[in-house]
């Protein structure tokens, strides 16, 4: 077991490594992956009951939930982003295409006018992730937002609402990352190439 400095020395490295992975995928790769994953998840259970659906806005590389944001939209699913708050922690806005964005102090664009939605009353959240592998685990930025969001789904009395759906590039998996107490484990991770479930 390694020590607490050692974990995040290693997450520091894996981080930067993954994200050099991501950043090298051209445009055309990126708008590809993008596509192939919003067909995957549309086609999923899990997508098509949910009403409420938390998504984000890509930036670093990440792989991009635009093409679901539309096809979301044009369902007549309700859509929410994420807006930083004072704590370091999360909570959702209802979004709709041309609304307008500022940017948060990341330089990531969130609602300007923000109307709050619980988040325990979301369906389903698709976040981003930097590094994941197939037990559910998940490498983040290491802001540590959504485990600070999401830490009651942790509590034996949890209702398990929402679903946590990593997105990711096929190239983000890793064979085994080591997780803190405080990591929020993923109930599935949606890739351009299939759907993981944990």
């Amino acid at each position: 077991m390694s020590s607490p400095e050692q974990l995040e020395q290693h997450k520091r490295q894996l981080r930067q490594h993954l994200r050099s992975l991501r950043n090298d995928l051209s445009e055309p790769q990126q708008q590809l992956a993008s596509q192939q994953l919003a067909q995957l998840i549309s086609d999923s259970g899990d997508y098509q009951r949910a009403q409420h659906i938390a998504l984000y806005l890509a930036n670093d590389g990440e792989i991009d939930p635009q093409y679901l944001l539309a096809k979301a939209v044009a369902a007549g699913k309700h859509c929410y982003l994420p807006v930083l708050q004072p704590g370091n922690s999360l909570r959702f806005s209802r979004y709709r295409p041309g609304d307008k964005l500022t940017l948060n102090r990341y330089a990531i664009p969130e609602p300007l006018h923000p109307e709050f939605h619980p988040a325990e009353q979301l369906d389903l959240v698709l976040m981003p992730l930097v590094g994941f592998d197939h037990d559910g685990g998940r490498l983040g930025m290491g802001g540590g937002f959504y485990d600070r969001t999401f830490a009651w789904l942790q509590q034996p009395a949890s209702n398990k609402r929402p679903k946590l759906l990593g997105l990711a590039h096929h190239c983000q998996e890793v064979e085994k990352l080591e997780l803190a107490s405080w990591d929020i484990p993923l109930s599935a991770v949606a890739t351009d190439k299939g759907i993981f479930i944990i």
